[in-house]
């Protein structure tokens, strides 16, 4: 008799947390702001990177195949909203309901645009995964934060190289590369500001999971998702 895998309360809290961040910063990147005249960012930098120190915890506690399946069910969950945001927008609107643009605004997701985030986020979050990981088994555990730090880099260049030249596919590649260079800044700068607290919080998940996952002699396949 096959024995079922037990996940405790705090991780599928945390699972979901991670799936939340990501759906609202995609429905964050509608909206524009800028930083002076010469920065300009969407929304969803505020909270996306909160999605790759999630990332960071699950594969440091739990291991790469924990934070490969949580990627893969938040990858499904973010579809399934934009699917159904599409269809939503697709439905005639009753005569008196006045909020249709703005809906479109928000809902509305080129085709183009849209796989391109969620390729760049299954592809970069990965990715931020499998280098914590390999580090973390050649470092013995040790320096937890420069780890965290240049797996995020990795995670988040890898994230802006697919996402920007698809999503703004005919844009003079010098302005592209300016984008890119602010966009992964900020990311990687906001979550050097967080780093006391994601250790921390590292920290604590481990002794209340007693658990702290080595990843020795696993398979990195990330179409591997039901080896957990």
């Amino acid at each position: 008799m096959k024995t079922k895998t037990q996940f405790s309360a705090t991780f599928v809290l945390l699972a979901v947390l991670f799936t939340v961040c990501l759906i609202t910063s995609n429905l964050l990147a509608t909206k524009i702001f800028a930083i002076g005249s010469k920065i300009v960012l969407p929304c969803a930098v505020l909270i996306f990177p909160i999605s790759y120190i999630l990332n960071d915890c699950f594969t440091e506690v739990y291991g790469y195949r924990k934070a490969r399946l949580v990627i893969w069910m938040a990858f499904a969950m973010n579809f399934f909203v934009a699917l159904f945001g599409q269809i939503a927008v697709w439905l005639p609107a009753a005569s008196f309901w006045q909020g249709g643009e703005h809906f479109e605004f928000v809902f509305r997701m080129a085709p183009r645009v849209a796989a391109a985030s969620l390729l760049a986020f299954l592809l970069g979050s990965n990715l931020n995964a499998l280098v914590l990981s390999k580090m973390k088994v050649a470092s013995k555990g040790k320096g937890f934060g420069w780890r965290a730090i240049i797996s995020s880099l990795a995670g988040e260049l890898c994230d802006s190289l697919i996402f920007m030249p698809i999503a703004f596919f005919g844009t003079p590649w010098k302005i592209l590369a300016g984008m890119m260079l602010v966009q992964v800044s900020f990311k990687v700068l906001y979550e050097i500001v967080v780093l006391p607290l994601t250790t921390v919080i590292v920290r604590k998940l481990k002794t209340a999971e007693e658990i702290d996952t080595y990843d020795d002699g696993i398979s990195y396949n990330v179409f591997k998702i039901k080896d957990f």
